[in-house]
């Protein structure tokens, strides 16, 4: 893939030596912190943490969400690389920690840690797409991006259980600390776009409530809580549904909707570009749901693979759709704002779904259909709030 974009060099502005390192970082970020989410349930359980796998992902998103409106304001003040290097420095040193606090409490500390990763790195990357790409390739770029992402969502699960089986949880943590300090080593090569920098200064952290949320990015920003509520569900219920099935790696689930999304991602992008944000969206919440009623319904391996199938599809339709339409929302003056606005509300339906998830679940395998049935549900409530939008771009 990344040939086929270097052949394009000098007669696209979508395909630079830039934009080739932003995606080649974030594909090694998302390896690193997604391989571990497989493994993670059960090693709680082996510490005697099972009651607190809800709080795997609730704890991850709850810090990445509290840091967005400060990663959103040092991205628009100090610059969109350094805040992308924390991020990367972050994965680099919680997976050198998880083998040293080996007790539950330690466990869920650094849970919390970690979650500050994701709270940087995704915010800064999008303001550096949106410097760096026309305006009205937006859609296109993030898809493309968000395939590379991808990548490393699907090569994530499956290298993290793969070295766990063959080799020990303890291994799998140091080899996420490699891709993390790899994707930082990229981010050094990398040209600040931010043309007015600050010096950082303490002062930056004071957060006012005008940099919490941009008003303005607030329609995308729902539409992503609601949809990702679901999501939370299943980082918490699928490795335990996975087991339930009889399937021995637990990251078969996310390879299946990672290769999924990836296939769809670049032309939804497109799409949305030529098309309309707005079209997109209500096509990716449609098929959202029903790739919840799959997976809710079809008590099996095939039921499975294909709601696994249908929800790469979606979620592959909705996110580049959703961050282009956040994007043209914002100033170009506020952009790390309005995506962190976005995020924040992302961290948040994620770590509802997830709470809700593991408070219900309580290792009682019939539960899970019911609660993926109250996510597709609520699901439908972003398809009927997309109703009142026309569908034209902004």
């Amino acid at each position: 893939m990344f040939s086929a974009i270097r052949s394009k060099q000098g007669s696209d502005p979508l395909y630079n030596p830039q934009f080739i390192l932003m995606c080649l970082s974030s594909l090694l970020f998302s390896a690193s912190f997604n391989m571990m989410i497989p493994e993670l349930p059960a090693y709680l359980s082996s510490m005697g943490g099972g009651e607190y796998k809800g709080f795997i992902v609730a704890l991850f998103t709850l810090t990445a969400g509290i840091s967005r409106p400060f990663s959103g304001k040092l991205t628009d003040k100090i610059g969109r690389v350094p805040i992308m290097a924390v991020g990367s420095i972050v994965c680099f040193v919680c997976g050198i920690l998880y083998p040293l606090l080996t007790t539950v409490s330690g466990f869920l500390f650094l849970r919390l840690v970690h979650g500050f990763s994701t709270g940087f790195k995704p915010t800064a990357t999008a303001a550096y797409i949106a410097d760096i790409i026309p305006h009205e390739r937006w859609g296109e770029a993030l898809g493309l991006h968000g395939i590379c992402f991808s990548i490393g969502m699907a090569m994530g699960p499956a290298l993290g259980s793969t070295i766990t089986l063959y080799s020990s949880i303890n291994v799998m943590f140091y080899c996420s600390s490699v891709l993390a300090l790899l994707s930082i080593a990229i981010l050094f090569n990398m040209k600040e776009t931010l043309q007015q920098k600050e010096k950082f200064s303490l002062s930056l952290l004071k957060i006012s409530k005008s940099d919490i949320f941009a008003k303005d990015a607030l329609p995308a920003a729902l539409i992503t809580f609601l949809s990702y509520i679901a999501y939370g569900s299943i980082l918490t219920l699928i490795p335990d549904w996975t087991t339930h099935l009889g399937i021995q790696n637990k990251g078969v689930f996310f390879i299946v909707f990672t290769i999924s999304s990836m296939m769809v991602r670049f032309f939804a992008g497109k799409i949305s570009d030529r098309k309309g944000r707005v079209l997109v969206i209500k096509l990716g919440l449609i098929l959202l749901i029903f790739a919840l009623l799959i997976l809710a319904s079809i008590d099996s391996k095939t039921g499975l693979i294909i709601g696994g199938l249908m929800y790469g599809i979606a979620t592959g339709i909705l996110s580049p759709a959703l961050n282009a339409w956040t994007i043209d929302f914002s100033k170009a003056n506020e952009r790390g704002k309005a995506m962190a606005t976005m995020y924040i509300a992302m961290e948040a339906g994620i770590g509802l779904g997830a709470l809700f998830a593991g408070w219900y679940f309580q290792d009682y395998i019939d539960r899970i259909p019911i609660i993926i049935y109250v996510s597709a549900f609520i699901c439908l409530f972003g398809t009927v709030y997309m109703l009142k939008f026309k569908n034209s771009k902004l």
